[in-house]
């Protein structure tokens, strides 16, 4: 898959303190092989590949006060028309379009409730070209304490409409646009997250494991913040790699 369509979560890249770290840990972890950019102003920004296909990245943080996390890119044919979209909507702009390099044109944005997520204008680098498959991102979900606010703001920013996608007693919302589900929306859940997190968009990579994959994580300095359990799309867990960023893994049925 060498691109997707504008309003579809299309790369993710983790901003970490410890890249040294990250290149050790993700392949171990998911089988990927790292590519490090050779410009010295990407400061050592590694593509992950798995098969020899682009799935994610990971590169330095922004700021140094920035914690740990893995971001959700969201494809579009003009970052700046959706900078002037997110500021109508209430959103606020963290980082304003840039071209990076001859790759792309990117943003970073936060929604009113605070999660950011970035948006991606494709140049030489189209995204992610792996999906669905194991060491792959597979889902893109939000976490937020204003579900009515999101479904107002993300409605005005890509067109997304939500429709209720009932999982036992999570009020789970799928965001529609046109034909498909593209991502998904759901409240914290006070048993599972810790109370002070923010909104947040969290990332999902699809394991053939998600047991063996939580214990792995563990054995290689992660933790595990949700152990592994069943849902109707599969089983999930959700985990911290050593220097604290969130992520989650799902294994689909056989």
């Amino acid at each position: 898959m060498s691109s997707v369509p504008p309003g579809t979560p299309c790369w993710t890249d983790l901003a970490t303190p410890d890249l040294a770290g990250a290149r050790r840990f993700y392949p171990e972890l998911f089988g990927w092989t790292g590519r490090v950019a050779p410009q010295p102003e990407a400061a050592g920004y590694t593509t992950f590949l798995k098969d020899g296909r682009a799935v994610a990245g990971a590169g330095p943080p922004s700021t140094p006060d920035q914690v740990p996390i893995w971001s959700t890119y969201v494809a579009t044919d003009d970052a700046d028309l959706v900078t002037t979209r997110v500021e109508a909507a209430g959103g606020q702009v963290l980082v304003a379009p840039f071209d990076v390099f001859d790759q792309g044109r990117m943003a970073v944005f936060a929604d009113p409730a605070g999660a950011a997520f970035s948006v991606w204008q494709p140049m030489a680098h189209p995204g992610a070209e792996l999906f669905d498959v194991p060491g792959s991102m597979s889902w893109n979900e939000l976490v937020t304490p204003d579900p009515q606010g999101a479904e107002v703001f993300y409605e005005l920013v890509f067109g997304w409409h939500p429709e209720e996608r009932p999982m036992g007693p999570v009020a789970y919302v799928g965001w529609r646009l046109g034909d498909r589900i593209v991502a998904g929306m759901m409240p914290p859940l006070a048993d599972d997250f810790p109370a002070d997190l923010p909104a947040y968009w969290t990332v999902y990579f699809a394991v053939a494991d998600a047991d063996a994959t939580a214990a792995r994580a563990a054995e290689l300095g992660g933790s595990i913040l949700v152990p592994p359990r069943d849902i109707s799309r599969g089983r999930l867990a959700a985990l911290r790699d050593p220097q604290g960023a969130l992520f989650s893994v799902i294994a689909f049925p056989n």
